[in-house]
């Protein structure tokens, strides 16, 4: 059991967001707000948005990406020619 003097004293408190949505639970502090739960918050909600800035994945992919070999077997490796696997001293 707990000892008695040593721990906070937990009320029941409500947390408000700024959306309105309220959640009754224990605190020490009382009741507060937030300004963001998993009510609003666009992870939680499925509005979350991948913002592609001017093609940065395509010009990354265009880069760096394997140059796919014409004429091998789907799913055989491609070579780059220069790469032999070796340290990169």
């Amino acid at each position: 059991m707990a000892q008695k003097g040593i721990h906070p004293v937990y009320k029941p408190s409500v947390i408000t967001c700024a959306c309105g949505n309220k959640v009754e639970t224990y605190s020490t502090r009382g009741d507060f707000m937030t300004d963001i739960c998993s009510n609003c918050h666009p992870f939680y909600t499925g509005k979350q948005k991948f913002v592609d800035a001017a093609g940065r994945i395509e010009r990354f992919q265009k880069k760096y990406g394997r140059p796919s070999a014409v004429g091998a077997p789907a799913g055989a490796p491609t070579s780059t020619g220069g790469d032999t696997g070796g340290s990169t001293s």
